[in-house]
């Protein structure tokens, strides 16, 4: 099987809620998605896509998706895209660094791989473990009330993991985490998510403020050395998240015991095959994980289900239903939340379907 064209589609995804906002001020209220599309000469088609939550979150922007795959798609024309490690290794040589312009193409060929082979791609990424697997809910910051007002109405929804935004004021932070923890009923989890927004003496600040409550500390600090500071002072259960982009940092933090949990983000890898990599390292490291990307639709949900139920339950901390949080569905076929739970598509690859009508007509091809 060799790829014969290779294409993007720009798909806008408003929010149910309006907009989702997070450390430092920041906020989306439409996502720029992109889709993309490889065709190939065995009349099979796959697809993947790329979310960046902004150009403002991580080093990535949603423009910079389709200029990259424009840059980098010639380099695979040709290529067999079963062939995913020799496909990673193809990819790094021609565009150094960029790993999330990579990640579309690579969720891709494992669409096609499972397609191929007659697989969903939760058995090929490792195998199904259990019925289904929880999922956590983002509460978007906001006045400290207002975030604890809305803990009935998720939980009514299933979620029983809380991911709670804060990283502002780091006074309005702790009164944000009483309130919300306040809520809370046995058996769910809170997290206090700062999205590297405080300074780390406002950091040591808030851990100590809170240290009564049961609340899991995410990503405090930009920096990793910041954080692991932090890491130091406080008994909470510690989570690290825009640092995780490597296997590097990965062993670095085991080593360092710098966290108890990690996210790891489908598209900060570089794509499925690198984001297993990942999985699979820290389930033998023994550090659990939430299991995502920055954001996405339909067909970033269903990897995300497949990566999630395909991981050790053991090893497994919370995933993401990002299709839960916008108004526009772009594929048939994806995994919905049922109860606060989700499960993967038993259908070969991903287990999707374009709704072409919603995509439209591609803004590049390469063939």
């Amino acid at each position: 099987m060799r790829i014969q064209r290779i294409s993007a589609y720009r798909v806008e995804l408003p929010l149910h809620e309006g907009s989702y906002k997070w450390s430092g001020g920041k906020s989306v209220t439409v996502f720029d998605s992109t889709v993309v599309r490889i065709d190939t000469d065995a009349a099979l088609t796959g697809w993947g896509e790329v979310c960046p939550l902004g150009p403002f979150y991580l080093p990535a922007y949603a423009n910079g998706v389709r200029a990259g795959i424009t840059e980098l798609a010639p380099h695979l024309i040709g290529e067999n895209p079963l062939e995913l490690g020799k496909l990673n290794v193809r990819m790094d040589a021609a565009l150094k660094g960029h790993a999330y312009i990579k990640s579309g193409i690579d969720m891709a060929c494992w669409d096609l791989l499972g397609k191929a082979t007659g697989q969903s791609a939760c058995t090929l990424l490792g195998g199904r473990s259990g019925d289904d697997f929880a999922l956590y809910r983002a509460i978007s910051q906001e006045e400290p009330d207002a975030m604890a007002g809305k803990v009935g109405g998720y939980r009514a929804e299933g979620y029983r993991r809380f991911q709670l935004k804060v990283g502002g004021d780091p006074d309005v932070d702790i009164e944000r985490i009483r309130a919300v923890a306040a809520q809370l009923k046995p058996g769910d989890r809170l997290v206090a998510d700062a999205n590297t927004g405080w300074r780390m003496h406002d950091a040591l600040r808030v851990v100590r403020a809170v240290r009564d409550i049961d609340v899991y500390i995410e990503q405090p600090c930009l920096t990793y050395e910041e954080c692991l500071t932090v890491r130091k002072h406080t008994d909470h259960p510690f989570v690290l998240d825009e640092v995780i982009d490597s296997l590097d940092v990965l062993l670095r933090g085991h080593g360092d015991r710098a966290m108890d949990v990690v996210n790891i983000k489908i598209s900060k890898f570089g794509g499925l095959t690198k984001a297993r990599q990942a999985r699979d390292l820290c389930a033998s490291l023994g550090v659990a994980m939430t299991l995502e990307d920055s954001w996405g639709g339909d067909i970033v949900t269903a990897a995300i289900a497949h990566l999630a139920h395909s991981c050790p339950p053991e090893a497994f901390f919370s995933a993401t239903d990002f299709n839960s949080y916008v108004t526009v569905s772009i594929a048939e076929g994806a995994p919905q939340r049922k109860n606060g739970r989700m499960a993967a598509s038993t259908s070969p690859g991903l287990g999707i379907s374009p709704r072409r009508e919603v995509l439209g007509k591609p803004l590049l091809v390469i063939e």
